[in-house]
């Protein structure tokens, strides 16, 4: 994985854990947010908030439902800022 999306990855997994108050060893990037964390709409909305204030984009409301994981959410924000989702589009 390109360091530009191991860095964003490690970003977007901070500020779940600062909306869902979890310890970050928790969390991975397959670790689902409601079947093992809990994680119930508000704290989906506080996430989603977060997101948008420290990447400076504006991500869709009915989008929450796919903020199931860390790679799921780094799917969404990368789809929405324009950023490459795997690491062989991240060399080009």
């Amino acid at each position: 994985m390109s360091t530009l999306i191991s860095d964003r990855k490690s970003r977007i997994k901070q500020l779940a854990c600062a909306s869902f108050e979890v310890a970050p060893d928790q969390m991975n990037d397959e670790t689902d947010f409601v079947e093992d964390l809990g994680v119930d709409s508000l704290n989906a909305i506080d996430l989603l908030a977060a997101l948008e204030t420290e990447f400076e984009i504006e991500i869709e409301p009915e989008s929450i439902r796919r903020m199931t994981s860390v790679g799921a959410v780094y799917e969404l924000v990368a789809e929405v800022a324009g950023w490459p989702v795997d690491e062989n589009a991240a060399s080009r």
